[in-house]
């Protein structure tokens, strides 16, 4: 069955019970829409991801740039490395992981500082066809980089992704779902912090039928830090789906989570209701003393048509921490900016386009990468003038 290495196994605590989590997949049941994890996930959808009825018939295609300092290797499922930054936590993820046959693994080297940004394409296997994959990040101490990992195409993909910051290092890392209208796409992606690590986490969501991101982060020292951007804009029909876990259980350590989504639906279509889920979950164990963490999520309904279920949970396990906080708002148009910029001669549908702009302006400015910048304003833009804002 591959690597199922029997001593990479946690089960952080959460309020709503032990999360279980295991590389085999047969040791986990067969999702059902009622369970807490998948409640707000249409199960008819994953096209037998959940259930393993879906069955690889082809290949995604990974490349990646060649950049100095960066080592590329592509690696069976017995290779060592692989599962250290963390364990499945849901049936479909473990599916992805008892199935892949290779993986990517790509090192950026002890104390070297990357200039330019390491783009790590993937292509979907192809409308009608199923894969699996693997893929693996690993920032050597006191390293610093920029990793675009930009996934587009067709067909239906599960995959784990694990990044590994060991001491010292500082990894950006800008994921990009920009699939065709066809795909459907279950990621568990998996940090691991070393002592005084530090990543920048970004998950830009554009395409897909169904897309499901379940981002985990964990602590391995003191004094790491994580920052996580997210920003997703969904349409008619789609299901844009992100599951979050923090779990402090260093001291010291810091986290700041931002989502912004935007939504816009089509009341007269047959399809379903554009439909965007964002949990929330942080834990900070009885250990993590001092710890800093905060969490918002927001999302701007356009149209009607759309949905928008935000879920922030924050458990606490000591007193002695420095900060924690959570927020999360969703609502339409906020009518005093409209009127402010109509006020002063701007049509109403350029003063639509302004405000969504300027919605996920904090979050498009901070990538360090030019030509995503501009590609996701243009795509927002495009956007909009589909929706006709």
């Amino acid at each position: 069955m591959g690597n199922t290495p029997e001593g990479k196994k946690s089960a952080p605590v959460l309020n709503k019970g032990e999360v279980f989590t295991s590389f085999d997949v047969s040791a986990f049941e067969v999702p059902a829409g009622r369970d807490e994890a998948w409640r707000f996930t249409p199960m008819r959808r994953l096209r037998g991801l959940h259930d393993g009825s879906a069955v690889a018939n082809a290949q995604a295609i990974t490349t990646v740039d060649k950049v100095d300092g960066v080592q590329v290797e592509t690696v069976g499922r017995d290779d060592a490395r692989l599962g250290t930054a963390g364990v499945p936590a849901d049936r479909v993820t473990a599916q992805a992981y008892t199935s892949f046959t290779e993986a990517t693994i790509i090192t950026v080297a002890k104390e070297r500082e990357i200039a330019e940004p390491v783009m790590v394409a993937v292509a979907g296997p192809g409308e009608g066809n199923v894969a699996f994959g693997h893929t693996q990040f690993r920032a050597e101490a006191f390293s610093q980089s920029v990793l675009v990992l930009d996934q587009r195409g067709s067909g239906t993909y599960a995959e784990n992704v694990e990044f590994l910051v060991a001491d010292g290092a500082h990894l950006t890392v800008i994921t990009i779902q920009d699939w065709d209208s066809d795909v459907v796409h279950v990621a568990g992606h998996h940090v691991s912090l070393a002592r005084d690590a530090r990543l920048t986490h970004f998950v830009v969501t554009l395409g897909g039928d169904l897309v499901r991101i379940t981002p985990t982060v964990t602590y391995k020292g003191p004094g790491g830090a994580v920052d996580m951007w997210g920003v997703y804009f969904a349409d008619d029909g789609q299901h844009f789906e992100q599951r979050l876990l923090i779990d402090h259980s260093e001291p010291h350590c810091r986290s700041n989570v931002v989502y912004k989504g935007a939504l816009q639906g089509d009341p007269t279509s047959k399809k379903p209701d554009a439909h965007t889920v964002w949990i929330g979950d942080v834990l900070i164990r009885a250990a993590a003393e001092g710890t800093n963490t905060y969490e918002l999520n927001r999302n701007l309904i356009l149209t009607d048509g759309a949905r928008a279920d935000s879920v922030p949970n924050l458990e606490i396990e000591t007193g002695e921490i420095a900060r924690a906080g959570h927020a999360s708002t969703t609502g339409r148009f906020d009518d005093e900016q409209l009127f402010y910029l109509c006020s002063r001669g701007i049509p109403e549908e350029d003063a639509r386009r302004l405000v969504v702009r300027g919605f996920f302006h904090e979050i498009i400015e901070r990538i360090p990468v030019p030509a995503i910048r501009d590609r996701l304003a243009a795509t927002i833009e495009e956007e909009l003038t589909a929706a006709g804002s």
